[in-house]
């Protein structure tokens, strides 16, 4: 079998297997279906122009949610410098993780994603990458800042929701 072959293949397989990060990134930074599902289409596109800088030493989830979020971001800069203002997540997104999920898990969600939608765009990287369990040392290297300067953000952060919910 052709190298390339086997090399798509496995970018492939890659990107089944960690489908979920792009769908979370998606909607963290896309307001409306159309605009995630354009968000997706870009964030696999540069995930694809970009697997043959990956290096296998480095985990691949660190590696996809870097690139993501550099998209993300992108995207966001761009609709902001179109519209001149941020538009902040509504509550009518699709489920990220399942097609079909119950009322309750909906408005969890829903309410996860307004929350997430009050802070800056560096901030809600962390905050997603910190939902997901990511170590500090990870987030940091995925968002380009220290480690310390990630605990410092999810601090802040906590203690911003901890005012606004007293």
């Amino acid at each position: 079998m052709d190298e390339g072959i086997r090399d798509s293949e496995r970018f492939a397989a890659l990107i089944r297997d960690h489908a979920g990060i792009a769908r979370k990134v998606a909607a963290t930074y896309a307001r409306d279906p159309d605009d995630r599902a354009d968000l997706m289409q870009d964030i696999l596109a540069n995930l694809w122009a970009s697997w043959p800088r990956y290096d296998d030493a480095r985990p691949f989830p660190t590696w996809m949610y870097r690139v993501a979020l550099n998209v993300a971001l992108s995207h966001v800069r761009s609709v902001y410098r179109e519209r001149r203002v941020m538009i902040p997540l509504s509550g009518d997104h699709d489920a990220v993780a399942a097609a079909e999920l119950d009322h309750e898990t909906n408005q969890a969600l829903d309410a996860l994603h307004l929350t997430m939608a009050r802070f800056d765009p560096l901030n809600r990287a962390v905050l997603l990458l910190y939902l997901d369990e990511r170590s500090h040392r990870e987030i940091g290297e995925i968002v380009g800042i220290g480690e310390s300067a990630v605990g410092t953000r999810i601090d802040r952060m906590k203690q911003k929701l901890r005012r606004d919910l007293a």
